[in-house]
């Protein structure tokens, strides 16, 4: 009983050391992709099983690599921190989501998996201290972008994706880092961390983080082929407003830049799945 007790306290801590609100989210947006480009149901659940591994263990590493700073911080809501499972658990629960992940990437053919792994060890180099440096914004534009090379490389022919599914796409994780990166800025300055956003301050990144969610919105309503729709002015007159009221709201809500920036990301989210039948050059 005593064993299993401790086996279910590891899982448990395991699940939330895997940064699960982003593992899940990103999982199930390349696979909804997957569907609305037009991979068959076996590919989609290859893309699925990839994705998911891949994205829990850079959860996994950010968590392993970050256990002294976040006892230092006195983080209560990380689970290596409160003793629910140990930093060596977590460490070599990433290796092992890491090895499965090559062969599943690879699984969908070698293109689509080298441009999946490429994304992965981006978000590795990140974790592993590109974090802390003025580059810190590049894994997450490679990571992002590659996402619809992984889908559309895996269709029969292996097509390259469109220019603005690309672009659109790294914008989207451009902006994800300066939002994901927003609340924490003065936290991470206390604990050394200087990435780009940690350079620049809270003030500048609550003004910069729209810009890119709005271009890749922009590129979202326009970059596919035909006229775009009402659908499409509305959706960018949407996000824009939105994001002017996260600006306008920023002094007297602090949150608010960052709530803004999280619905812009969802309607950028909203088009590229709606676009995912044009998502080959």
């Amino acid at each position: 009983m005593r064993q299993a007790l401790s086996a279910a306290r590891v899982l448990r801590g395991l699940a939330g050391s895997c940064h699960p609100g982003p593992t899940v989210a990103v999982t199930v947006l390349v696979t909804v992709l997957a569907v609305a480009s037009g991979r068959d149901a076996a590919g989609c659940a290859l893309v699925a099983a990839a994705v998911l591994t891949g994205q829990l263990s850079i959860g996994w590493c950010n968590d392993a690599v970050d256990a002294d700073r976040d006892a230092a911080a006195g983080r209560a809501d990380k689970p290596i921190v409160t003793g629910e499972v140990s930093a060596r658990a977590v460490r070599a629960a990433a290796v092992v989501a890491l090895a499965l992940c090559v062969p599943l990437s690879l699984a969908s053919g070698w293109a689509a998996g080298s441009a999946h792994l490429a994304g992965v060890g981006a978000a590795w180099a990140y974790d592993l201290g590109v974090k802390a440096t003025v580059l810190s914004w590049l894994p997450y534009a490679v990571g992002f972008g590659v996402l619809p090379a992984f889908v559309t490389l895996g269709l029969p022919g292996r097509p390259w994706p469109a220019w603005w599914a690309v672009s659109a796409a790294a914008l989207l994780g451009v902006g994800a880092h300066l939002a994901n990166v927003l609340p924490d800025i003065q936290a991470d300055l206390a604990a050394g961390v200087r990435g780009l956003p940690q350079r620049l301050g809270r003030v500048l990144v609550s003004v910069l983080v729209p810009l890119p969610l709005l271009a890749a919105t922009a590129l979202l309503a326009f970059g596919p082929y035909g006229e775009p729709g009402a659908a499409s002015w509305g959706a960018l007159v949407a996000a824009s407003a939105v994001a002017l009221a996260g600006l306008l709201l920023g002094g007297r809500v602090p949150k608010a830049p960052f709530a803004a920036a999280i619905v812009v990301a969802a309607i950028d989210v909203a088009l590229l799945v709606a676009n995912g039948a044009d998502l080959t050059a």
